[in-house]
């Protein structure tokens, strides 16, 4: 697999085609494992790298995904703005439905690919979904000036009080 030239592998590496389990009827599996580097798993998030097994298993109702994948999720930290990489495990049991049914989230269409893609992208948004810091002492940002108070200082509070404030100013005198 060779990252394009945006420097992520094509989503197309989540679409698996499970004809073969389809055709062979409810009661077979096959174990299988990722290991991709850069992918961009839906518009809005990009993953340096997802790995792990995974088992399908066909059963009556279409195809049962399970395993642990580990992903490493690009992000903000919420403080300070500088760029976080997150390492995230996502424990994986969903079932595909097949035939694709209405009402259902994830289902395998005639074509026989199942697309873990949406899937993957709602797992990891919830595992990530809790404060990322860039390290645990993160200062922040000035909100006067916007300074990154990690990478350097400014002089904007060194005297100002927010007026709220004020009033316990007298207390510390």
């Amino acid at each position: 697999m060779t990252p394009s030239n945006s420097g992520y592998v094509s989503n197309r590496i989540l679409k698996i085609n499970v004809g073969f389990l389809l055709s062979d009827g409810p009661g077979h599996n096959h174990d299988t494992s990722f290991d991709a580097p850069r992918v961009r798993v839906a518009d809005d998030l990009t993953v340096e790298y997802i790995r792990g097994p995974l088992r399908l298993s066909r059963t009556t109702e279409g195809i049962l995904v399970q395993g642990t994948l580990e992903a490493g999720s690009e992000g903000e930290c919420f403080r300070c703005l500088d760029p976080v990489t997150r390492n995230v495990t996502i424990t994986i049991e969903e079932l595909f439905s097949y035939p694709a049914q209405r009402g259902v989230e994830f289902s395998i269409q005639d074509d026989a690919i199942l697309d873990l893609a949406p899937l993957l992208r709602a797992e990891i948004v919830i595992a990530t979904g809790r404060d990322a810091l860039c390290r645990p002492d993160c200062k922040g940002l000035c909100p006067e000036c916007g300074t990154n108070w990690n990478h350097s200082t400014c002089s904007c509070n060194d005297q100002r009080i927010d007026p709220r404030l004020a009033g316990l100013k007298k207390f510390l005198e």
